[in-house]
């Protein structure tokens, strides 16, 4: 496992991605899934530097690992923010119009849609969620 512990500040998506992008390269993977990998982190890291700690400021560590066996790429991203469980908001209804839909929820949407697995769980004062990608 890898780990990168950063200021949870929209202009530190960059060096999110490319800490999560130089694994992927060395590990081969296909560039889809990459891309897929790259567009979920950066809706769940904008997320927690948006939402987590407002109207101050925390750190967020990334967490990533490859299971040689299956190819199962992990990607969990830890907070000490304000609980909250993105699974638990219901899906946007996406046969609606932008403007018939609620605002919300399309980010973490497409995450699920993307990702082979999500999910979150809240320990020990911290907001943890990870997920998963066969690459």
């Amino acid at each position: 496992m890898k780990e990168l512990k950063i200021e949870a500040a929209v202009d530190r998506l960059d060096e999110v991605l490319a800490f999560i992008d130089a694994e992927l390269e060395a590990r081969d993977c296909p560039m889809k899934a990459q891309m897929q990998i790259d567009v979920a982190a950066e809706e769940m890291f904008v997320n927690i530097a948006s939402y987590a700690y407002a109207p101050g400021h925390g750190d967020a560590l990334i967490q990533i690992e490859t299971d040689p066996d299956t190819r199962v790429f992990s990607v969990t991203l830890i907070d000490s923010g304000i609980p909250y469980d993105p699974l638990k908001k219901a899906d946007p209804d996406v046969t609606l119009s932008a403007e018939e839909r609620g605002i919300g929820g399309l980010g973490i949407y497409m995450v699920k849609k993307s990702m082979d697995a999500v999910s979150y769980r809240r320990e020990n004062g911290q907001n943890i969620f990870r997920m998963e990608k066969k690459i």
